[in-house]
């Protein structure tokens, strides 16, 4: 990577230091309430919010339907499916993003540092969208070339509007790919139910990766609420940090942690629950993060520098009440962990 590119990556390791954000989904269906929501509670590291209970075009998987270069789709029974040409649900994907883009900026005159923006990545997309036959793009691998390129093209055009947008902000590319794993496993059904997609090759899916990461200079992170994030494989394709549900972990995943923390990865510990639950005290939702940290043997002052917090998953399916405390936890346990690393 040229110097001229790496240093807004390594302009935003430092902006994130002890920091916290959201994952993505908020309820409810106002884009500018939303949007005051969350930068004024993340004030130094906001994001982009999506409101899937809009319906079809603002969800995970229409939404980035939408940004797609030349490549559309339309709601089916069955699900998003690939169509020749753009239709009302596209239409109506990019209306809603349009809606979004205008609140943020709308809340961000002035803003400058880390500004996440999140979209599907491309094994979650090739999983979710149907072919024209009904089956998942991921029977086809010509497809799924075809998806990352036009996703490539796609995020490329939309970080250069968030910039335009907001010109202070270094925009983060966060690719949501909660379905990687079974990608990766050979768990992905068939339109009829009865048999699994065959296993992608971990190099193809690595190369995949890499190739849409490489769109955002300011870094890129990869999130997956899912058991058994690979971690390894995340960081060998390019990402500056891993978001994950932290209560899924297992001592199986500390070693690939403690090498990612160690290589310069960040972490995105999810610590909250994505839905209505009771929120403990802020100090105590990092204890498990400053145990971690300790059983790792790592140095306990890089651990704000390595852990940015979070909620565990979207807050769609979260009341609204929930989903605005959920975040200033976050926040409150980001400066907990900040004050008292050890």
């Amino acid at each position: 990577m040229s110097e001229a590119a790496e240093a807004p990556r390594s302009a935003l390791r430092s902006a994130l230091r002890g920091s916290a954000t959201g994952v993505g989904s908020m309820p409810g269906g106002d884009a500018r309430e939303s949007a005051r929501a969350v930068t004024g509670t993340f004030e130094d590291f906001p994001y982009l919010p999506e409101l899937p209970a809009r319906g079809p075009g603002a969800d995970m998987i229409g939404r980035t339907a939408g940004l797609l270069a030349e490549v559309y789709a339309r709601v089916e029974p069955s699900g998003w499916r690939i169509s020749d040409r753009p239709g009302r649900d596209t239409k109506r994907a990019r209306s809603w993003l349009g809606e979004d883009l205008d609140a943020l900026e709308e809340f961000t005159q002035g803003y400058e540092g880390p500004l996440k923006i999140q979209a599907v990545g491309p094994w979650t997309l090739a999983a979710a969208l149907e072919l024209r036959n009904g089956e998942s793009a991921l029977s086809d691998l010509g497809a799924c070339r075809d998806l990352t390129g036009s996703l490539v093209e796609g995020l490329t055009a939309h970080l250069a509007e968030v910039r335009r947008r907001v010109p202070g902000a270094v925009p983060l590319l966060q690719l949501d790919e909660p379905s990687l794993t079974s990608v990766l496993r050979g768990h992905i059904r068939s339109a009829s139910g009865y048999r699994t997609h065959r296993a992608v090759d971990r190099q193809a899916v690595e190369s995949a990766l890499r190739e849409v990461i490489a769109v955002s200079e300011g870094g890129a992170v990869v999130h997956s609420c899912a058991p058994d994030v690979p971690f390894a494989l995340l960081r060998r394709a390019g990402a500056d940090a891993v978001s994950f549900d932290f209560s899924l972990l297992t001592e199986r995943d500390e070693e690939t942690i403690g090498e990612a923390v160690e290589g310069g990865t960040k972490l995105f510990a999810g610590i909250v629950p994505g839905t209505d639950s009771r929120l403990s005290d802020p100090a105590g939702s990092v204890m498990g993060v400053r145990t971690l940290w300790r059983r790792l043997g790592l140095n306990p002052g890089t651990l704000t520098e390595s852990v940015v917090l979070t909620p565990a998953c979207g807050l769609a399916g979260a009341s609204p009440a929930y989903a605005h405390a959920a975040l200033a936890h976050c926040v409150t346990a980001a400066k907990s962990l900040a004050d008292n690393p050890e």
